[in-house]
């Protein structure tokens, strides 16, 4: 069963949704303060948090960017955001500052079940509580000029080391550079990574690619094809 951390300043939430999120396996634990969230995640082991954007203490895109920037064991959890409103500002701002995924309010539950699912899906988290077991053979590597990616260890290094990447960046990096030179539209990626049709906003796309390509500069590692989508451009590295 996944464990979720809910940090919602609305206490009448938490208990209908941990109610419903059960059926799927889901045991979702609840706080209403951000500092009471840190406090939980120091001590127990989550495998997803559902963070609101509105909070007291600090808003949840300020704590969004506190858990990407930080160097706490966490920072690589998937979130999904909860929006007051179907902004885009809002949900543009969430991915920015590293959110896996958004869902406006007043939301069905059986959606935010299932977008839960879809991340923990493509995400397999190492408990905080434990050290990442070791392979038993050599890892899968793809290795390209300047870059390589360990698929075991789901890893990414550059010359300069390792490139800390969310979940959904880490996809995303391997489902290009899988197929180089290969043309992916803005659908084909939503598609792939949400594991449902993308009904809306391609613009998340945009976004996610952007994040990446900052974090492997100076390497030009994605191509944009004007009108077309995105493709992994890096060569291979010769043995």
């Amino acid at each position: 069963m996944h464990r979720l951390l809910l940090l919602d300043d609305d206490e009448a939430l938490a208990g209908p949704l941990a109610q419903y999120l059960a059926r799927f396996d889901l045991q979702l634990h609840a706080v209403t303060r951000p500092s009471e969230a840190l406090a939980r995640l120091a001590a127990e082991r989550f495998d997803a948090l559902i963070l609101d954007g509105m909070l007291p203490e600090m808003d949840g895109f300020e704590f969004c960017k506190r858990l990407r920037t930080g160097t706490d064991p966490w920072r690589d959890m998937p979130v999904l955001m909860l929006t007051a409103r179907g902004d885009l500002t809002d949900r543009v701002v969430g991915l920015e500052l590293g959110a896996d995924d958004y869902l406006p309010k007043p939301f069905e539950p059986r959606e935010l079940a299932a977008r839960l699912q879809t991340i923990l899906r493509r995400t397999r988290l190492t408990p905080v509580a434990a050290p990442a077991p070791q392979p038993a053979a050599s890892p899968s590597k793809l290795s390209f000029e300047g870059l390589e990616i360990d698929t075991t260890r789901r890893e990414v290094r550059c010359a300069s080391g390792l490139i800390e990447l969310t979940g959904t960046e880490y996809e995303l990096l391997l489902m290009l550079a899988r197929e180089p030179g290969r043309v992916f539209s803005r659908d084909d990626i939503l598609n792939r990574l949400r594991g449902q049709e993308a009904d809306l906003y391609t613009r998340a796309v945009d976004i996610l690619v952007s994040r990446l390509r900052r974090k492997l500069e100076p390497l030009a590692a994605l191509k944009t094809l004007r009108n077309a989508g995105y493709c992994f451009a890096l060569p291979p590295r010769l043995a």
